[in-house]
């Protein structure tokens, strides 16, 4: 690790220290409190995915989408507590970046990190995209290529300044998702036992009719999974964001085991007051199925209320990636897996250059975006369809590997332990492996599989010939 440099110091303002400094302090600012890491867990994974993307699912699995969010958030959930056990025990700014390396060799860690660093970097195009598209709609006249503009230059800025800039930001860009979503479950829950103004309680006949619970059979319960599980990407971040916090180990294990639950909660809950108040006939892909409950129980200007929701999360997802990614790629640097050059941090332990390295993909990505959207971009976004799922792969074996090198006192002091070690950590990896196989069979998700396997298979061999040229330049400088 590298120190952080100290005021008054000839490079006080954009320095890096040396790679050999014997110092194993994190060198970023740890300025995080512990109501951003809960609200970060809590409201990172709450996005445009589940307001807008949820009405995919149920157009496939009908009211066993509810079933489908049950399993994908299942699958997420282990894989955060897995995060969380080792997050908790070993901080780091790379979390399952550096874990994988520690756990499985250098290669490992290489992977895992570039692989995310990607695939936030090219998300966040979507979602700099997509809300400048709804800025457009509220305000015609500035064009949509200065909406994105604005946003990539107000969020580079905040992450520019002190990390406590991002918390603040997403602390209370996640109040505000949840403060909707906790609306939304007490407007619907009053609509289906009819005590709202001209409603009446709907019973149970929009689960059971219309063909059933599960009306296209497990198979739809399967293909809701599939169009379910990467809505819960971005529970990653909070453990990057560990790192930062006042107190990593208790920060990330408390965000971790309150976040965990109530996103269950709020997804599956959601879902199921959905398909209680609408038959799952009227939903279709593209259009929010929030918007549709609300605008059937009379609430004024449903869609642009929930334009305002889905906008929200959008920015906020777009702050979380440029964070994740940023400290990622700062990470990489740190282990020699990226330039040395990104390891400059400012007096207020701010990664300045890995930010701006971030960023500029990011806008590479926007402007692919908007000129190429259907071209370009879309084998761009292809390339990471997938890849969520190989890091959950990755940080799943990581964690089985750790854990078993652990002696049973240092098992014990853990401040958070995963649940059912080690048949539970393995249950996820068959789970995951499950997934990428319906993904091969499924005519709509094998083109992102096929061009996501490219692309791991792309980094791997970049980590391959990494590893043999160290291996070979050791051997040239070993004694004969």
């Amino acid at each position: 690790m590298h120190d952080r440099p100290t005021p008054g110091s000839a490079d006080s303002t954009d320095s890096a220290s040396g790679a050999g400094s014997a110092s194993t302090a994190e060198p970023l600012a740890g300025g995080l409190k512990q109501r951003h890491m809960t609200m970060l867990g809590l409201g990172g994974v709450i996005g445009a995915g589940l307001f807008v993307g949820s009405g995919a699912g149920i157009s496939v699995a009908g009211p066993g989408i509810v079933l489908s969010y049950a399993i994908a958030g299942g699958l997420a959930m282990l894989v955060m507590r897995m995060l969380g056990e080792m997050s908790a025990a070993m901080p780091a700014s790379g979390a399952f970046s550096v874990h994988a390396e520690r756990a499985l060799g250098r290669w490992a860690g290489f992977s895992v990190g570039w692989l995310y660093w990607f695939l936030l970097v090219v998300v966040l195009a979507v979602e700099a995209t997509g809300a400048a598209g709804i800025a457009h709609g509220w305000a015609p006249q500035v064009p949509q290529w200065a909406w994105v503009l604005l946003f990539m230059v107000v969020f580079t800025a905040a992450n520019l300044v002190a990390v406590s800039n991002f918390g603040e930001f997403e602390f209370w860009f996640a109040a505000l998702k949840v403060s909707a979503i906790v609306l939304f479950l007490i407007l619907g829950l009053l609509a289906i036992f009819g005590v709202l103004p001209d409603t009446e309680a709907v019973g149970l006949s929009h689960l059971t009719g219309e063909g059933g619970f599960v009306p296209k059979g497990w198979g739809g319960v399967v293909s809701g999974v599939l169009a379910v599980v990467f809505a819960f990407g971005g529970l990653e971040v909070v453990t990057i964001a560990a790192a930062e916090s006042d107190d990593p180990a208790r920060a990330v294990g408390r965000a971790v085991r309150s976040a965990v639950w109530r996103i269950l909660f709020f997804y599956i809950g959601s879902m199921l007051v959905i398909v209680t108040v609408l038959p799952w006939t009227d939903m279709s892909p593209g259009k929010s199925p929030y918007v549709a409950v609300l605008d059937h129980i009379g609430v004024p200007a449903a869609g642009q209320i929930m334009n305002i929701v889905v906008f929200v999360a959008l920015l906020s997802a777009l702050n979380a990636n440029l964070y994740g990614s940023s400290r990622m790629i700062f990470s990489l640097a740190e282990r020699g897996e990226a330039p040395r050059a990104l390891l400059r941090v400012t007096a207020g332990g701010v990664p300045r250059r890995a930010v701006f390295a971030s960023v500029a993909f990011g806008f590479a990505s926007v402007v692919l975006n908007l000129r190429w959207p259907d071209s370009i971009f879309q084998y761009l976004l292809n390339a990471v369809g997938a890849v969520l799922l190989f890091v959950w792969a990755l940080i799943a074996a990581s964690q089985l590997r750790l854990r078993r090198r652990m002696d049973p006192a240092a098992v014990s002091a853990l401040p958070l332990r995963m649940w059912g070690f080690p048949w539970l950590t393995r249950g996820a990896l068959i789970a995951m492996a499950a997934v990428l196989v319906l993904m091969l069979t499924d005519d709509a998700a094998r083109p992102q599989l096929l061009w996501s396997a490219g692309a791991t298979a792309a980094v791997l061999a970049v980590a391959g010939v990494r590893e043999w040229l160290a291996r070979r330049a050791a051997g040239e400088q070993s004694p004969t």
